[in-house]
């Protein structure tokens, strides 16, 4: 049976510091689901627990007290509302949650691409060419699979992120860089792990011309036996629209089966 979009496992609200929209409160969000019939979400806010040393000034502020205050989710009979959070790792491959802190969230998303933050999550060197953001793109990834983390309830977000680089043809560079041999290597170990691997609509967005590049990872994902999640990544209401076509167009061009599904694994 043919994967389905019936959830999405990346979605911020107002209280993240990149949104700050009004309008995209949990009651917007679980319109969104209603409207898309999808019977499970999950709100990712940005987050960085103030156990953990080395927060940036932009992630001190996004603390538990701070992501907390969308609590209690509103419900519906037909979508289940989660509780989770996107975390960060910095360039010492330090994760932003505690290791005792994870029951604290139903998913905790991990990127391993935000290579913009140059000085926090990639140093002033790597940053400056396309193998040293390449080197980078693998290391971080290696880096976070090697943790002793609860992988069954962490997704690895959006890992063909346009802001792998500050322009799409040395993104596109970056992602053309990377060696097979070494995407085979990091995804059989993260199959092994059971992690998830995300979809992300604004990676998905890719033109025909590009796909090949962009999907590259993913299509080695799928031969090692990886599970993929839809994660809209929207910051704003408008960002909701769109996303099935997206997903649905992704889906296709992997061949995605509903036995390549990631589902969330919760006591």
């Amino acid at each position: 049976m043919k994967f389905a979009f019936d959830h999405d496992y990346h979605i911020h609200s107002r209280i993240s510091l990149c949104s700050s929209d009004p309008a995209q409160t949990p009651e917007r969000i679980l319109s969104y689901a209603r409207e898309n019939g999808l019977h499970t979400i999950c709100l990712t806010d940005h987050f960085w627990d103030e156990t953990v040393s080395g927060a940036s000034d932009w992630y001190q502020k996004q603390n538990y007290a701070w992501i907390s205050r969308a609590k209690p989710l509103p419900q519906d009979e037909k979508t289940e509302f989660l509780f989770g959070c996107e975390t960060d790792m910095d360039k010492f491959m330090t994760v932003g949650v505690a290791r005792e802190h994870f029951d604290r969230f139903d998913f905790v998303i991990i990127p391993t691409t935000h290579l913009h933050m140059v000085g926090f999550t990639i140093s002033d060197e790597d940053a400056q060419t396309v193998e040293g953001r390449a080197k980078c793109w693998l290391s971080r990834l290696d880096g976070l699979l090697d943790k002793n983390l609860p992988f069954h309830k962490i997704g690895i977000a959006h890992l063909a992120c346009g802001l792998i680089a500050p322009k799409r043809d040395l993104y596109l560079a970056v992602m053309n860089a990377l060696p097979e041999a070494e995407l085979e290597r990091l995804f059989s170990k993260a199959a092994a792990l059971g992690v998830g691997i995300e979809l992300n609509s604004d990676d998905m967005k890719f033109s025909d011309a590009e796909e090949d590049i962009v999907l590259r990872p993913f299509r080695i994902a799928k031969s090692c036996g990886c599970k993929f999640y839809c994660g809209s990544d929207a910051h704003h209401p408008a960002a909701f629209a769109g996303c099935r076509a997206i997903f649905e167009r992704a889906i296709d061009r992997l061949g995605l089966q509903e036995s390549d599904k990631f589902h969330i694994e919760r006591a």
